[in-house]
């Protein structure tokens, strides 16, 4: 408790708790490349708090405000994470889809509120009606291969992972990358889901998810720090123009 009080007091950084996600990743994935289930996979539910405390960490000083649906989209996947450990059971497959949701609705809400994903999506539609098709297509094909019971939660899922990468698009840079990546991911497990596997698909699934939620969370925070020292800057306590602006 006193190490993770520690990766999380805010020090405008937030280096070691990067570092401590990128050591359970790897961890994570050699674990994943050997066994998809058992105790070797104990990394896979300390994952997001790792990225959260990075979170709470990157911050200036205790003062700067807490990005609320970040933290609140780790959480959910924290515990999503741990469900899917047992995802064998159908009941556990479930529960974690249903924490995911959470994490998508979450990072839709927070990238439309927080990082003016709206404006970036009446400015350049195209990815993100892109995601929205893809989404269309791929329930087109899969649904019909998978148990009659999992469809309708299989659907609704992917449509708030289609909204969510449909909002990150709208912000682009590292948000809409790390989409991208979260997106090819959940296809992986769709593809399993509906019977069609390869060999290390596991490790190609969460090579992308940790992928996907480093750049999500990096490239959220990034965007804050924008705005925050572009604010600053308006208010003439920092010289020069604003971030992205060539004088």
């Amino acid at each position: 408790m006193r190490a993770a009080a520690r990766l999380a007091r805010p020090d405008g950084h937030g280096r070691g708790a990067l570092v401590a996600y990128g050591a359970l990743s790897a961890l994570d994935l050699l674990a994943t490349s050997r066994a998809a289930r058992g105790p070797r996979r104990a990394a896979k539910p300390l994952l997001m708090p790792a990225l959260a405390a990075h979170t709470l960490s990157r911050r200036e000083d205790a003062a700067t405000p807490v990005p609320k649906a970040l933290v609140a989209g780790l959480a959910f996947a924290a515990a999503g994470d741990t469900a899917l450990l047992f995802d064998e059971h159908e009941a556990a497959f479930l529960t974690g889809m249903a924490a995911f949701l959470g994490t998508q609705v979450s990072y839709t809400v927070g990238m439309a509120r927080d990082l003016g994903a709206v404006r970036g999506i009446r400015a350049r539609p195209r990815p993100a009606l892109g995601a929205l098709a893809a989404w269309a297509v791929a329930n087109a094909a899969l649904a019909p291969t998978l148990d009659p019971a999992l469809r309708l939660p299989v659907a609704g899922y992917s449509l708030a992972l289609a909204a969510m990468g449909a909002a990150a698009f709208g912000v682009g840079g590292g948000v809409g990358a790390g989409a991208a990546a979260f997106l090819g991911s959940d296809l992986l497990i769709g593809l399993q889901a509906a019977g069609l596997e390869f060999p290390s698909q596991e490790v190609l699934i969460m090579a992308g998810y940790v992928l996907g939620q480093y750049l999500i969370a990096t490239g959220w925070l990034t965007r804050l720090d924008e705005r925050r020292l572009d604010e600053r800057r308006l208010d003439g306590r920092l010289d020069g123009p604003p971030s992205g602006v060539t004088p």
